[in-house]
């Protein structure tokens, strides 16, 4: 955990509770490896035997983020390995450190040489090496969307499957019935845990105008208790920006939200407090009268910055919340039944919280709609990414009647 903050520095206690899930995920994906059965098709043709077998793909390229690297790259190698395949990963330039470490473990769990092999450098290099070699049969890539179209570009050349978790510009949803104080923390929690770099990052707060002045007035109460800082503390619970580019890329997001007209609640600029030196912080901030089609609100920034926008009913929250190019995640907040199922099956996202967020499991399939990715990670779902499905007809009779006619 420790190597993992140094090498990127998201929070101390959050790298810890991510090494206690990963090995959840090795378990449960190992669980699944001699469980990879075929089917045997009852077939209308007298005397014919057809049955299927699920075969590995050959040899996978995961490529990873800075963010979160073992964790990521773990969703990929469980089912990837469990599946039979050998895998190439190549993890981020500015977080390789963790990687290399965590590749000395497949040796002292007895791997063979040549099962988990894992290559360093820049993704304008290597990564592009990788996705076009022609002993690559697949492709997992969790990155920017920008960079993942230039993925998916380059191995539709060789016609490469791939798997894509891309951005996301996710909403949380609060209505009026909501626990305000619950919703509250889940909205802190969507925008400023790991400092807002993550995909699933609930950068959108969509509240109902009735409640909108009593919810920010709350939210801004919290965002203020923020404690900064090193984040190899324990007490520290908004980190750096990782890389100095996107540190630049957060603030100059601030300043596009502020020349748009938004209002700056809280933060706003970066961080000057004698513990964060001279450090990449960013005050978790918070902009209200933020208009839907506002830059702020419809890309993806990766910092911890948050555009309220306010709704007047569930068509309304349903049609600002679609209306991006992204897919990934949204968070719904209500005490209705009825809300819940609704918004659930309404919402252009391949998860959906309700009156919770940022929950991921080794059992539930992950992934996004439209820009935000192509596959599902994790869960059974997970597992057939990496497989692929062949077709055996066996004829009992053996006698060919009419060669020039098909059986």
């Amino acid at each position: 955990a420790e190597i993992e903050t140094r090498d990127n520095g998201k929070l101390i206690t959050e790298m810890r509770t991510q090494l206690r899930y990963i090995p959840q995920w090795f378990h449960y994906f190992g669980g699944l490896a001699d469980k990879i059965e075929g089917r045997v098709i009852p077939i209308d043709k007298p005397g014919m035997i057809n049955f299927t077998r699920e075969e590995p793909l050959g040899v996978v390229a995961a490529i990873t983020p800075w963010n979160s690297p073992l964790m990521l790259a773990t969703w990929k190698l469980a089912p990837a390995l469990a599946a039979g395949n050998t895998v190439v990963w190549k993890p981020s330039e500015f977080s390789s450190v963790s990687a290399l470490e965590f590749g000395r473990l497949f040796e002292k769990a007895g791997f063979p040489s040549g099962v988990v092999n894992i290559v360093t450098g820049f993704g304008s290099e290597i990564g592009e090496r990788l996705v076009s070699h022609p002993h690559v049969a697949k492709v997992a890539f969790t990155g920017g969307d920008r960079t993942g179209q230039g993925v998916y570009e380059l191995a539709a050349k060789s016609i490469k499957p791939v798997t894509l978790e891309l951005g996301g510009k996710s909403a949380n949803i609060v209505f009026k019935d909501a626990a305000i104080d619950n919703a509250v923390k889940g909205v802190v929690s969507g925008i400023f845990a790991a400092t807002g770099q993550t995909c699933i990052a609930g950068s959108r707060a969509l509240i109902h105008r009735s409640i909108h002045n009593e919810f920010v007035d709350k939210l801004v109460a919290l965002g203020e208790t923020a404690r900064m800082g090193d984040p190899l503390l324990d007490t520290t619970q908004v980190g750096p920006i990782t890389t100095r580019p996107q540190y630049k890329k957060v603030l100059d997001y601030i300043d596009i939200a502020k020349s748009e007209g938004a209002s700056c609640v809280l933060g706003g600029a970066k961080a000057t407090r004698p513990e964060c030196g001279e450090g990449w912080f960013v005050e978790p901030t918070v902009f209200t009268e933020v208009k839907p089609e506002m830059r702020i609100a419809q890309e993806e920034v990766f910092g911890p910055v948050l555009s309220v926008i306010t709704f007047e009913d569930e068509e309304e929250a349903i049609e600002i919340a679609n209306n991006t190019q992204y897919g990934l995640a949204a968070g719904v907040w209500t005490q209705s039944i009825r809300t819940a199922f609704t918004m659930a099956q309404r919402l252009e996202a391949g998860t959906v919280w309700v009156n919770t967020y940022r929950a991921t499991s080794y059992l539930s399939p992950f992934g996004g709609y439209k820009r935000s990715g192509i596959g599902r990670e994790s869960g059974l779902t997970a597992i057939r990414e990496y497989l692929q499905e062949k077709s055996v007809w066996i004829d009992t009779i053996g006698e060919v009647a009419n060669p020039f006619v098909q059986r």
